[in-house]
């Protein structure tokens, strides 16, 4: 119905049994159409990270059970104007240009998009950063399992780390797959997976309650993971790489992964980053390229190397050209 543009949004109602067959249907439709589910679980734990749309609104449906009531009339009347104002307001994804998938953390733990945005946007491209602190690797999961870019920048991967040490602040066990699943190119580094996530409210995981530890908010805090730990991640990443079936490169700075963790800043561990970069060096397959960096993944020079293999592929016809302005 939406490729016959039939329809300009969804708007579903149900329990856990609606709620879990209108996940799919909401999946299955690209960004830009507005998506509303009204549920008795919206938001809820029960709904992992894979199952939620990009752009999906939920609303919960209260008092909703056994007649209608003033409780659940206000609900489905805001849920009615909200698909309904969506559909009407919703400027939708221009595709004039060709997209850019770019992941980072924040702009202070990671910064490289600083300067590589605007680079890439003089050749034409739209650059779109997803800040990985759960749904944002979501989203940039989401769009490349439809082949909504033409390359892919996963330069934060802390999300992936989250997932393997149990924590909740992740984007379910497909992140850093599925670029590689639809032969997307993509050039991959590994900011920021020295951290692990986890809710402020809660108590520190057993496991890493002797970690630096730094609370960000009320509601996210992070601790730094061990040696140990950072090698299991280093071979999980190699084995995401594994399975790509298009061009894949990555970029390896043996000076750090995140702002952190340089010389006089407070999750500083030498020893622990030495084993990660040992490990990711060996974990690296053999269909992936391999660039290593001396410096930091915040230093111009990793915004370099960045470039040159993307200018690279684009002048071997792996990446399509941009479209500049015209003048």
């Amino acid at each position: 119905l939406h490729d016959k543009s039939e329809i300009d949004g969804v708007i579903a109602l149900g329990g856990s049994m609606g709620t879990d067959l209108a996940l799919d249907v909401a999946l299955a439709l690209p960004l830009g159409v507005p998506k509303f589910v009204v549920s008795t679980i919206a938001y809820s734990h029960l709904l992992p990270p894979e199952r939620i749309a990009t752009d999906l609104m939920m609303i919960l449906w209260a008092g909703g059970l056994y007649g209608l009531n003033s409780a659940c009339k206000a609900v489905l009347s805001q849920a009615c104007g909200a698909v309904v104002g969506a559909a009407q307001a919703v400027v939708k994804p221009d595709a004039a240009k060709p997209r850019i998938g770019m992941s980072s953390l924040g702009k202070s733990c990671l910064h490289y998009m600083v300067r590589l945005k605007p680079e890439l946007e003089k050749r034409g491209y739209e650059v779109i950063v997803f800040h990985t602190t759960g749904m944002g690797g979501r989203a940039l999961e989401a769009i490349a399992a439809q082949k909504g870019f033409v390359a892919v920048m996963d330069f934060s991967l802390q999300e992936l780390a989250n997932q393997l040490t149990g924590s909740v602040v992740n984007s379910g066990t497909d992140r850093l797959e599925n670029a590689g699943r639809q032969g997307i190119p993509q050039i991959v580094a590994p900011g920021a997976v020295d951290m692990v996530d986890f809710p402020t409210w809660q108590t520190v995981p057993s496991r890493f309650i002797e970690r630096p530890y730094h609370a960000h908010n009320r509601l996210l805090a992070s601790v730094t993971s061990d040696a140990s730990t950072r090698k299991e991640i280093a071979r999980a990443i190699g084995e995401k790489l594994a399975a790509a079936t298009g061009p894949t490169a990555f970029i390896l700075p043996a000076g750090g992964i995140q702002q952190w963790d340089q010389e006089g800043e407070p999750l500083h561990d030498p020893e622990a980053l030495s084993a990660f970069v040992e490990e990711m060096r060996a974990s690296v397959p053999a269909n992936a390229e391999l660039h290593e960096i001396a410096g930091h993944i915040n230093d111009a020079a990793f915004c370099a190397k960045a470039l040159e293999i993307f200018d690279r592929w684009v002048a071997d016809g792996i990446v399509p050209p941009g479209r500049r302005q015209a003048a």
